[in-house]
């Protein structure tokens, strides 16, 4: 058995099969660069999610106003749906580099953004409650 049977049967047992059971092998620079992408993608639905769970923690232990647990739930949920968009953003750039077409565009930032200005705006707004009721 050679080389390029083994790499073969490597290549084979690759998971998801729907990312590498299609096309041809890219120049494995461009694919560690998408999966670096991906890997940063989830550094930063970590850190809303490490938000969320700290600005939860910090709620019980002082007194803060009760719309905070909605920005730290808002926070963890934006975090677990920006992992899933990493996953997914992956996936199509991954498949992508294999078929040789164009890539596709970043909707996860889009996403990022829009969640970002989303949950910025609500802590404003609730903030602005708060300050004109007491």
């Amino acid at each position: 058995m050679g080389a390029a049977y083994r790499l073969g049967r490597v290549m084979d047992r690759r998971w998801p099969r729907s990312v590498y059971g299609v096309g041809d092998e890219p120049d494995p620079r461009f694919s560690m660069s998408n999966e670096r992408t991906a890997l940063a993608w989830m550094r930063t639905a970590m850190a809303l999610l490490a938000g969320g769970v700290a600005l939860i923690s910090v709620s019980s232990l002082a007194t803060l106003p009760k719309w905070s647990a909605l920005v730290a739930s808002a926070a963890c949920v934006g975090g677990g749906a920006l992992a899933w968009r990493a996953v997914v953003a992956w996936a199509r750039i991954e498949r992508a580099l294999r078929t040789h077409q164009a890539l596709p565009p970043p909707r996860a930032l889009v996403s990022l953004a829009g969640g970002v200005i989303v949950l910025a705006g609500l802590t404003l707004v609730l903030s602005l409650v708060q300050l004109l009721r007491s």
